[in-house]
């Protein structure tokens, strides 16, 4: 086996960290107005040369800016897209932990005129994170396409812009399209699409939701996958330069510890693995909810699946040797070589976190780094 060097890497991670107390509380005093928006950035720039550092220290190939200038990992960026108006509707997802019942509610979305790219959004973000970063990969995550219309579907789109969805699916694209070319142009190699409009379709009881909205939760999957692959179909490597590395991580929910939706990836695997044009698969594994690795069959030669196997809904350290053999019965399906590890979600999806702290955090990053050298070298 080999060290990778190109995305994803052994030891990767999803995104989102855990925003450090300082950079709370001036997210606290900019909304009370008694800190500016300079105030706010300041901050910000500060928390993420740290966090960059503590990446560093773990000894992860990429680093992310722990989305530190974010207040939720999709709706920032969705409502930066061109014909998406923020509401006063709220979104409400269902939540389940180890102690019962909740919710995530957020601002509503309507779609009141055609979808465009009207700035490249993240570009200073990016900017910003790739001139912190010495000797390892700067990573951008963004909201997949499918976010977009998955968060209120058909009803949230005006149907005197879009009488035909179909419009919509290829405006939407487009302005993907728009914004992978513009961040490859800023330098960034290292794209990843999060999303839980696929992993949702795993469970029966979304997939009944879906059907109650007037959509056909038995293809849905195969029209999310063919608008992230026209997203994606030119992502640079003319000329001699490297092309973009793009993965998609599909996630079960993750607000405080908690997630929306069960089930192994079985009802998307077969399309999903072989027909979605990414380079790599950032699959949860990290408990019974999740399934098991049998969907894994379906990896054709020449992607990644990067297990997630280390939980962040907790604090409690997981034990090498348990991940190791985790990682052996993954290899039953897919080749060992193809395999990586990671943390089955990011540790701070929203801005208030996983119930953990940074100290478990960096723990559980240096954990996956320590594996992923024994297993791999």
């Amino acid at each position: 086996m080999h060290r990778r060097t190109e995305p994803p890497f052994r030891a990767d991670h999803v995104g989102s960290l855990l925003r450090p107390q300082a950079l709370l509380d001036a997210r606290e005093r900019h909304a009370a107005g008694t800190l500016d928006a300079d105030g706010l950035r300041a901050a910000e720039d500060a928390a993420i040369r740290d966090v960059v550092a503590l990446q560093a220290e773990a000894g992860l190939q990429s680093a992310t800016d722990g989305e530190f200038r974010r207040t939720s990992w999709h709706m920032d960026f969705i409502y930066q897209l061109g014909g998406i108006t923020k509401t006063d509707q709220k979104i409400q997802v269902k939540m389940r932990n180890a102690s019962g019942e909740g919710a995530f509610t957020s601002a509503g979305m309507a779609v009141t005129d055609r979808i465009r790219l009207e700035q490249p959004i993240f570009a200073d973000a990016f900017t910003f994170l790739a001139e912190q970063v010495e000797g390892a990969t700067p990573k951008l995550t963004i909201p997949s396409p499918s976010m977009v219309y998955a968060r209120g579907g058909r009803a949230t789109i005006d149907q005197t812009v879009y009488p035909d969805v179909e419009d919509f699916w290829t405006d939407l694209s487009a302005a993907y399209a728009d914004e992978v070319q513009a961040l490859y142009g800023l330098g960034c190699r290292y794209l990843q699409f999060d999303d839980t409009a696929l992993a949702y379709l795993n469970d029966p009881a979304h997939r009944a939701e879906l059907a109650a909205k007037g959509d056909d939760p038995e293809t849905q999957h195969l029209r999310y996958i063919r608008q992230i692959n026209a997203a994606i179909a030119d992502r640079g490597g003319r000329d001699g330069d490297s092309a973009m590395n793009v993965t998609i991580h599909m996630c079960r929910g993750n607000y405080r510890s908690s997630w929306a939706a069960e089930g192994g990836y079985d009802h998307v695997a077969e399309a999903l693995f072989g027909e979605l044009a990414v380079d790599g698969f950032f699959c949860e594994f990290d408990d019974e909810r999740s399934g098991g690795f049998e969907p894994l069959r379906f990896v054709p030669p020449g992607k990644q699946v990067v297990l997630g196997l280390v939980t962040t809904k907790t604090g409690a350290l997981e034990d090498a040797d348990a991940l190791k053999r985790r990682i052996e019965e993954a290899s039953e399906f897919v080749p060992l070589d193809q395999l990586c590890l990671s943390p089955q979600c990011g540790f701070s999806s929203t801005v208030e976190g996983n119930a953990l702290t940074i100290d478990e955090q960096k723990a559980k990053l240096a954990l996956i780094v320590e594996v992923a050298d024994d297993v791999w070298g």
